[in-house]
């Protein structure tokens, strides 16, 4: 008798993996997010044998992906989640903020079972497309024993779904882990070789998540550089910004242009967060301060949610 705790449930948001393009050697002109996630399913011969349920949530590009459409993916992942006849979740994404909604999913909902995003790095069409292979694996990992948490899979590498982060803009295995850590596993021939422990942590919750988008707090991240200006703060300052998290050269250090407007945000009880624009490597020397471990696009989002409980 087949187990109940068998079925993975594939959502659909668009990308990449679901773009289409007028030439099957065009792999830049295309248009993300043409295809259904049913016919990306349907695209996979291998899966025919799985107990899969899909479901279309959006039909983005994943660089115009938007708050509202975060909310009701975390409500709609959680909802699955609490079925127990689901074993675990697979979300068919954009590769451009994959990284952004893997870290978001982990911090809300810190799932007790597998939720995998895959991608791809070329449309459908293509004749290297990547996102079959990539859906494949994610399903494998979906159905690992003991699998758990917000992981990434792509081009046969499992990432950790806060470390991950995309480091080309062109080749098929284009994410990488965070520095000083490592992959956390790899898929070979359909079997999950694992190196880490899955992603454990407290969930926030996906009531954290206003359903409104004008009930999201206002967080900029901007990019300290050689001849850097104070404009663009004291306008988002005039504006109401309500975070700003800074990408800082090297190990924390600012433009000394920026310094006036960043004490006067503080003092203003605006919060600055400081991250390095550093490929390799944290704030070392800050341990305590925020963001100072994360990407500036992690943190951007780790204070947004930080706000967001402040509420």
């Amino acid at each position: 008798m087949q187990s109940r705790i068998e079925r993975i449930v594939i959502i659909g948001t668009g990308g990449t993996i679901a773009g289409a393009a007028a030439s099957a050697t065009d792999n830049v002109g295309y248009k993300a997010g043409q295809l259904s996630v049913d016919s990306l399913v349907a695209a996979v011969p291998a899966l025919r044998a799985e107990s899969l349920e899909a479901e279309q949530l959006a039909q983005l590009d994943s660089k115009d992906m938007d708050v509202s459409t975060w909310a009701r993916l975390a409500r709609r992942v959680q909802a699955h989640l609490d079925r127990p006849e689901v074993r675990g979740i697979v979300i068919t994404h954009g590769t451009d903020t994959l990284e952004e909604t893997a870290y978001l999913l982990q911090r809300v909902l810190s799932p007790q079972k597998p939720v995998v995003l895959t991608a791809a790095m070329r449309p459908a069409t293509a004749l290297q497309a990547d996102g079959p292979q990539n859906l494949l694996d994610a399903v494998a990992v979906a159905k690992s024993e003991g699998a758990c948490g917000v992981v990434a899979v792509v081009a046969g590498q499992v990432l950790h779904g806060l470390e991950l982060r995309k480091t080309h803009t062109y080749r098929l295995d284009a994410f990488e882990p965070g520095p000083d850590s490592g992959l956390l596993a790899v898929v070979e021939e359909g079997a999950v070789r694992r190196f880490r422990d899955w992603p454990q942590g407290v969930a926030l919750g996906a009531s954290t998540l206003p359903q409104d988008a004008s009930d999201w707090p206002w967080v900029e991240v901007l990019a300290s550089h050689a001849g850097a200006q104070a404009r663009a703060l004291e306008a988002w300052h005039q504006a109401g910004v309500q975070g700003v998290v800074l990408a800082c050269t090297g190990n924390g250090t600012v433009h000394q242009a920026l310094n006036g407007p960043v004490q006067a945000l503080r003092q203003a009880g605006v919060p600055v967060w400081r991250t390095t624009r550093c490929a390799q490597g944290r704030i070392v020397g800050a341990p305590e301060e925020k963001g100072a471990a994360l990407t500036p696009w992690a943190a951007r989002i780790e204070l947004t949610l930080e706000l967001l409980q402040r509420r």
